[in-house]
């Protein structure tokens, strides 16, 4: 029997620390100003922005220390080191969003029967701001949102800021020439739902790759096509495909190839074309001549 062991090169996450540490800044500043601003002009949809906006930087605080985390080195009892943090701070960043979103409606639901006199003005210049700020920050992302879940997920919390501080500003505009403070609620409910949505779909993915499912962008048929079409291989078993952060993906699996003896520049081969063509980072590769014999499945050690 032989098994042979093969591993991709590990690629560490990229560095986005000046990128967090000043969005954070820029975003702690702007809190401090609008809640200023909104008790200054008796406006609590500045307030409420506000605290959408600090939930959305505790979101920040988190997804940094989730991919501070992911570089750390592994140790005997942790062997893959903290990588899996990235996919928890992602998982609790849209736990975040998805209370702050439930705060706003509350707010809103009770604005629609008691709406309140607001400086129109005034809340749409700082909310014009912080369309800019929020905008500028998730720009910073913009480029590791598709290979990163934590890093969309950032970027996803300063959208979605953008879009809550664009809807004040229209509703600030349209208030000061109409005195229709109805108008404040009745837009936050619209942004609350394309906020909602978008904040399920992070939390579907990050609460998957919690559990170990193969991530989203990963076509296990294809996967399973590849791997039995090479030479020799009659047979595949034991495929498990799984994250091992939100940047690196890591798969196992047991190839019976009962007549030809594999070396390792065979393996090596495998294991750059599920990297290249898949986006597989790690790949650990068992060559069995027979499947039955060799198969560690339901055995107990």
């Amino acid at each position: 029997m032989e098994h042979n062991h093969i591993h991709s090169q590990i690629h560490q996450p990229k560095n986005y620390n000046k990128a967090f540490g000043f969005g954070i800044a820029l975003n702690v500043i702007y809190i401090i100003v609008e809640v200023i601003y909104g008790l200054l002009i008796n406006s609590m949809a500045l307030i409420a922005d506000a605290g959408h906006n600090f939930s959305d930087v505790l979101g920040l605080i988190l997804a940094w220390g989730g991919t501070y985390l992911a570089r750390t080195a592994f140790t005997s009892r942790r062997t893959y080191g903290l990588r899996k943090s990235t996919i928890l701070a992602a998982l609790f960043n849209a736990i975040i969003l998805l209370i702050a979103v439930g705060a706003i409606t509350i707010e809103t639901v009770r604005k629609i029967y008691e709406p309140e006199p607001i400086g129109g003005t005034t809340m749409m210049i700082v909310a014009g701001v912080g369309v800019m700020i929020n905008t500028i920050t998730a720009l910073l992302f913009l480029k590791g949102r598709e290979k990163d879940l934590n890093i969309k997920g950032a970027s996803l919390h300063m959208a979605a800021d953008a879009g809550v501080s664009l809807g004040v500003v229209v509703t600030g505009l349209i208030i000061s020439f109409t005195n229709l403070y109805i108008l404040d609620p009745i837009i936050s409910l619209v942004i609350v739902v394309v906020i909602t949505i978008g904040t399920w779909r992070l939390l579907r993915d990050s609460f998957n790759l919690s559990m170990d499912a193969v991530p989203g962008n990963i076509d296990v048929e294809s996967v399973k096509k590849y791997l039995n079409d090479l030479p020799g291989v009659t047979e595949i078993h034991d495929l498990h495909i799984w994250a091992m952060s939100t940047t690196e993906t890591a798969l196992t699996v047991h190839l019976v190839i009962p007549d030809e003896q594999k070396d390792d520049k065979f393996l090596g081969k495998i294991c750059t074309q599920l990297h290249d063509r898949f986006g597989i980072e790690h790949s650990t590769i068992q060559i069995e001549k027979d499947a039955q014999s060799a198969s560690c499945e339901g055995v107990n050690v």
